[in-house]
């Protein structure tokens, strides 16, 4: 019996996704574990893998399909001992509706019955006129609306306007164009120059400019999409402090040269891991999450870190950071960052976190301020480390400064919680064998 190779699920919240690439082509025998496709998902490109043996009899989703719901069938496998041809001719007796990339034109409805001689006779009243968007000599229009009129010598002031309050919109004029009356030139003025072309790209005007238009990937509209309604949804409140590194940057540089021989380096950046879970332990209001009816408060601290990936961000976790070793956390974020890159990371991965940590030093930035990543309630912004003047023991010296922001929802973190976390970090970060102990 054929097998129907449907759009699995590879994150719990895609509901389709991309059939980016296929690795394998009609005809090749397929064996449990072998990857099928590169998959786009809301989350990452992840790989699709058989959990059944057989022939490929017949791909029905082309690569590079968009917008494929999660259970249509992409392909079809025929079993062992079947014959391939007759399985791809019949499509594996799966719908056409599901096979297809997209959704199946419906059939035409039946005409309706004519209406009897005497109905038609009768008396039909004339419709209504429809309402304008002018306001006595004002006509009501959006920016762009009338910047397409104007190029098509529309008179705007017999469209009539289907935006909020008569309000002439583009969809107006698209329906007005070669309709609508143009207006009438003025007897003493002089031809005016035709518009200049205008690109469109929905109802955003693309300036004059040399460009290329990029489609945004699964991943790119997800992170629009959160991030929207992170900055809509979430009463964000930011407290900022800044950190001695010297004492950490020492203890660093003696941990690396005991780890040499084993290969691990840890990074800065590992160590902010490190001292984010355990200030999480140590001041567990601020280790929650908000519900509508509920605060969740979490007993063990997972950290989410934010790494960069060609389509955009991603953020793998640290599970129970607190607990670890800086070494271990050092090899794990190895791994997971490298598998986050190549797309290889699994939902499992990424999927969670009870707090997130987004460090920008790298890059010099001495401080920023990150959006939630919901449905956490904080996420720590590392700046770069600089040698800034600095009073120490009441004298200005020079030290190595880092400033740190925390992101804190407040619905669910007060101001005080948060302050009391920051103080947490910071003297953790400032006096680092404190957190390894």
């Amino acid at each position: 019996m054929s097998i129907e190779l449907k759009m699995p699920a590879l994150s719990p919240t895609m509901e389709e996704g991309t059939l980016a690439k296929w690795l394998v082509k009609e005809g090749d025998k397929i064996s449990s574990g072998d990857i099928l496709a590169e998959i786009e998902t809301d989350k990452a490109t992840m790989e699709f893998e058989a959990v059944d043996e057989g022939v490929i009899a017949k791909i029905l989703v082309p690569e590079g399909t968009d917008e494929v719901k999660v259970g249509a069938v992409i392909a079809i496998m025929a079993e062992e001992g079947e014959d391939v041809g007759s399985v791809a001719a019949s499509g594996g007796g799966a719908p056409a509706k599901a096979a297809a990339p997209g959704p199946a034109p419906a059939p035409a409805a039946p005409p309706p019955p004519a209406p009897e001689a005497k109905a038609a006779r009768a008396p039909v009243p004339a419709p209504a006129a429809a309402p304008t968007a002018s306001d006595g000599d004002r006509v009501k229009a959006s920016p762009l609306a009338r910047r397409l009129a104007a190029a098509q010598g529309i008179d705007l002031s017999g469209v009539a306007g289907s935006g909020p309050g008569g309000r002439i919109v583009k969809a107006d004029i698209e329906g007005a164009a070669g309709k609508a009356p143009a207006k009438p030139a003025a007897p003493a003025a002089a031809p005016a120059p035709a518009a200049a072309p205008v690109a469109h790209a929905g109802d955003f005007a693309i300036p004059d400019v040399p460009h290329e238009a990029i489609k945004l990937s699964n991943v790119r509209k997800t992170i629009a999409r959160r991030l929207t309604e992170s900055k809509q949804q979430i009463p964000h409140i930011y407290l900022t402090v800044d950190i001695r590194l010297d004492a950490l940057l020492k203890l660093r540089g003696e941990i690396n040269a005991s780890l040499e021989a084993r290969g691990i380096k840890v990074s800065v950046n590992d160590m902010m891991v490190k001292a984010l879970g355990v200030a999480l332990l140590e001041v567990p209001e601020c280790n929650v999450q908000y519900t509508p009816d509920q605060l969740i408060k979490f007993s063990r601290a997972d950290v989410s870190v934010a790494v960069s990936i060609p389509a955009g961000l991603i953020t793998p976790i640290v599970k129970d950071a607190a607990s670890k070793g800086v070494a271990a956390i050092a090899t794990e974020m190895k791994d997971l960052a490298g598998r986050a890159r190549d797309g290889k990371l699994q939902p499992e991965e990424y999927v969670g976190g009870t707090a997130s940590l987004s460090n920008m030093g790298m890059y010099g930035i001495k401080q920023f301020e990150a959006v939630i990543n919901p449905p956490q309630a904080m996420i720590m912004a590392i700046g770069a480390g600089e040698k800034r003047p600095y009073v120490i023991d009441d004298s200005l010296q020079i030290a190595t400064i880092m400033t740190a922001t925390g992101s804190f929802d407040h619905r669910a973190i007060d101001g005080a919680d948060g302050a009391r976390l920051m103080k947490a970090f910071k003297d953790l970060v400032e006096n680092p064998l404190g957190m390894l102990a």
